[in-house]
């Protein structure tokens, strides 16, 4: 299926002459993202499979109107996408291939390296569809007299006890092909604790009373708090109905349209390139829902412009990185975690939408403040690029934004998400006919379909393994045993905390999936915030935020890994340069949990006062873009830096004392920077 990128490339004139990427958007989005099915599966198989997704995706739109009850509806779930699970993803992942070293421009002799696994099928083997078979039977058991399964809970049969586990170690084989061996390894940890922690004295900090085979397997896999619980039923519900949603919009030219009008939005400018890619980010990041496939996504498009506009290829991977994840943290849609976040608190995804507008807001003046600096500081210049107008572009194919706008509008007049994203779907498909080319016909939509229920095959089986760390925690009361480890660690104080805690989900998020880290960190770390006051929605916020933010710290930082191999630059210098764009993202969560008016940043306080807070938070985040941009006025040295990034962490406190200092140092560092007269950037006057 052509992706949103590659039409685009084909609608973007003027880039013909340009030097392509050494791989294609698809083969670096295969390599670096976790969240696309591995095999290239043909032949009457990948029509098979493609039915079985349609009519999954059928069933899940089926139960918003017709509910089923939440426990069958997430076994019968789980029954249907875990033989997809073997049958679309290799048994081993292959060995990734060295990146060809690049002379002159191009990489030599790697567009053929690149394009022949794509030319063959890579079907599953026996052993896959063995695995696929066995996975029906386990999860479709309970259903079988699912009145008396339940029954059995604390009495299960050796039947349901074998049945159990082979459905726990089925989850972990389709974890592991998915996202890898990490997950599944952390998972096996937690029940070796809940078996073996029973041998450790009641009195030691982890401790405690002891598990049997027979009761973790019941516990887990006979009710809601293990295989079967919140988490899978976010992957069930939320996350699928926005992954159709999703490729709904896609097939119907949607994400095409994004990144033109973003080509189109900014042209005379020696900043237009990085705003184009950060504008082009966050819209295409509506359709893709992963930062990492943003970012390649875009990066094969973008990369060019940006090359032409004269960023070198580490600061150009920096922000298609930045840009990348931003989507993910950023209104409409958000993360796969935002959806558990709701699931949490019990509130509605309206109001997590809420929590995040502000801090978003922050997170792009970050990225638009640095690309300026950056503009100024690289010398770099404007590209003509012969597209449309923006406002051609906006009358023809405009009405793409209108389903966005539709599913806030809905949950607004009282919706629920399920619906209100239903609604929005049919809104999409209904507005795909008024483009010749990308309407969406049955066979078209049938794709659309089958393509939303693929693209969370690896969120089912994350979900549901975390889900097995979620279920040990409550069986064993680690939560707050943890908790109070932590709290130990940190002897009370709520910083030091604080800091364990970015730390200890930033760790996490370099081997496990978004979603994954926000999961085993909410029920662990979480408790250990919440017992020092901080209140619940600041807690799972800021573990929100930095399980995203893992995706750009070294030393894995998938998407800045993702966006080096499209430009070619260092992966580490891209890395820092993502982490210089993204800076403020990393700073404004700590106001969250620290500072008495940070709920003022989640939209939890009156108007008023939001407004002032995210007034003063913008000039912090400014202040800190002038100290790791270095220039104000002109090129800015180490004192008005260094002033700068203390107005900054000043300002963030948001109480009016430290405000009053805050601004008469950031004043100090502008006279400073005033008083010493340096001799020009010749970059920025080339």
């Amino acid at each position: 299926m052509p992706s949103a990128a590659q039409d685009a490339e084909r609608q973007i004139p003027g880039e013909g002459t340009e030097e392509p990427s050494a791989r294609s958007a698809e083969e670096l989005i295969a390599e670096f993202d976790e969240e696309r099915p591995a095999r290239r599966l043909g032949g009457p198989l990948a029509r098979v499979i493609g039915a079985v997704a349609l009519g999954v995706s059928v069933y899940v739109l089926y139960a918003v109107f017709v509910p089923v009850q939440v426990l069958p509806y997430r076994m019968s779930f789980l029954a249907a996408v875990l033989p997809l699970t073997f049958l679309c993803y290799r048994a081993r992942v292959r060995p990734r291939r060295r990146r060809p070293r690049r002379t002159g421009g191009a990489t030599a002799g790697s567009a053929e390296a690149a394009a022949a696994p794509a030319k063959g099928h890579d079907n599953p083997g026996i052993i896959d569809w063995i695995l696929a078979g066995l996975s029906l039977v386990v999860c479709a058991y309970p259903l079988v007299g699912f009145d008396d399964f339940i029954r059995r809970t604390f009495e299960p049969t050796v039947l349901d006890v074998a049945m159990g586990a082979g459905c726990l170690l089925l989850v972990l084989e389709a974890t592991r092909r998915t996202v890898g061996a990490i997950l599944p390894a952390i998972c096996l940890a937690f029940l070796a604790y809940a078996y073996y922690g029973g041998y450790l004295p009641v009195d030691w900090s982890l401790g405690h009373r002891g598990y049997d085979i027979d009761r973790i397997i019941a516990h887990l896999y006979m009710g809601t708090e293990g295989l079967f619980g919140v988490p899978l039923d976010v992957a069930a519900t939320y996350i699928v109905l926005f992954a159709i949603y999703g490729a709904v919009l896609e097939y119907s030219g949607a994400g095409a349209f994004f990144v033109n009008i973003a080509f189109a939005a900014f042209r005379r400018s020696s900043a237009a390139a990085g705003r184009t890619v950060t504008l082009a980010g966050f819209l295409l990041g509506t359709v893709s829902g992963s930062g990492t496939a943003t970012a390649v996504s875009l990066g094969s498009v973008a990369w060019p412009v940006l090359r032409r506009a004269g960023y070198p290829r580490e600061s150009g991977g920096g922000i298609l990185a930045a840009a990348g994840i931003g989507a993910i943290l950023s209104p409409p849609t958000l993360g796969a975690a935002a959806f558990i976040i709701a699931e949490y608190l019990k509130v509605s995804y309206l109001t997590v939408l809420l929590y995040a507008t502000v801090p978003t807001i922050l997170y792009y003046l970050g990225i638009i403040l640095a690309i300026e600096i950056d503009a100024r500081r690289l010398g770099t210049r404007e590209v003509d690029l012969e597209t449309p107008s923006a406002w051609r572009l906006l009358a023809r194919f405009g009405y793409h934004f209108s389903s966005l706008i539709a599913i806030v509008v809905f949950m607004a007049l009282g919706l629920s998400p399920f619906r209100a994203v239903v609604y929005a779907t049919v809104l999409a498909f209904l507005l795909s006919f008024l483009d010749r080319e990308h309407r969406l016909g049955p066979r078209r939509t049938a794709r659309a379909l089958s393509a939303g229920t693929l693209s969370v095959l690896p969120v089912a089986a994350t979900t549901a393994a975390a889900g097995v760390i979620v279920g040990v925690v409550t069986l064993t009361g680690l939560g707050l045993k943890g908790s109070r480890i932590i709290v130990d660690l940190a002897g009370g104080n709520l910083v030091l905390t604080t800091v364990v805690a970015a730390v200890a989900v930033l760790i996490l998020g370099l081997a496990v999936p978004v979603t994954a880290s926000f999961i085993i960190a909410a029920v662990i770390i979480g408790p250990a915030l919440q017992t020092l006051g901080v209140p619940p929605e600041a807690t799972y916020m800021f573990i929100f935020y930095y399980a995203v933010l893992s995706e750009v710290t070294p030393p894995t930082a998938l998407a800045a890994v993702a966006a080096s191999a499209i430009t070619g630059g260092d992966a580490i210098k891209t890395m820092m340069m993502a982490w210089k764009y993204t800076l403020p993202a990393f700073l404004v969560p700590f106001a969250f949990v620290l500072v008495p008016g940070g709920r003022a940043l989640l939209g939890q306080a009156p108007p008023p006062q939001v407004l002032v807070a995210l007034a003063v938070s913008a000039v912090a985040v400014a202040a800190l873009a002038a100290a790791t941009g270095g220039w104000m006025i002109r090129r800015a040295g180490v004192p008005e830096r260094v002033l700068c990034a203390g107005a900054a962490l000043v300002l963030l406190y948001l109480e009016p004392i430290p405000v009053v200092i805050g601004l008469a140092l950031l004043a100090v560092a502008l006279g400073v920077h005033l008083a010493l007269r340096r001799p020009p950037d010749r970059r920025a006057l080339a």
